[in-house]
């Protein structure tokens, strides 16, 4: 699955704009956080499409970059991310970003960027 981390300006309207941009294509958003580690803004977005979302930023004229993620579900008990980041630290996976989305059918899912996306998923399969 990927994430999209979308470049805006510090200003006011501008995840207005990202949202209104996706919304405007039909494109669902399951996962949102924002980042502003560096020099520029950044709305980290998740969607069901990666494809339309794509475009739409495209078409935004909306500078972005595009990185793997991986998504576990989380049952909703005290623990689970816990257990999730033991999981991966065992595994010997750095997990570089995470953050919390909504996920079909479940109460809530983890998104977790590492380097390695196939060892992480390997390790986090694992029972």
């Amino acid at each position: 699955m990927k994430q999209f981390s979308v470049f805006v300006e510090d200003k006011v309207g501008e995840l207005a704009r990202v949202a209104e941009a996706l919304a405007q294509n039909a494109i669902n958003i399951r996962g949102l956080a924002t980042d502003k580690l560096g020099p520029k803004p950044a709305i980290k977005i998740i969607t069901d499409d990666e494809n339309s979302t794509r475009r739409a930023l495209e078409r935004a004229g909306l500078a972005f970059e595009e990185s793997e993620v991986v998504v576990v579900d989380l049952i909703d008990r005290p623990g689970e991310i816990a257990k999730i980041a033991r999981k991966a630290a065992r595994a010997g996976v750095n997990i570089n970003s995470v953050f919390l989305m909504g996920k079909k059918g479940t109460p809530a899912a983890i998104a977790l960027g590492t380097r390695d996306t196939k060892k992480a998923r390997k390790a986090l399969e694992e029972g």
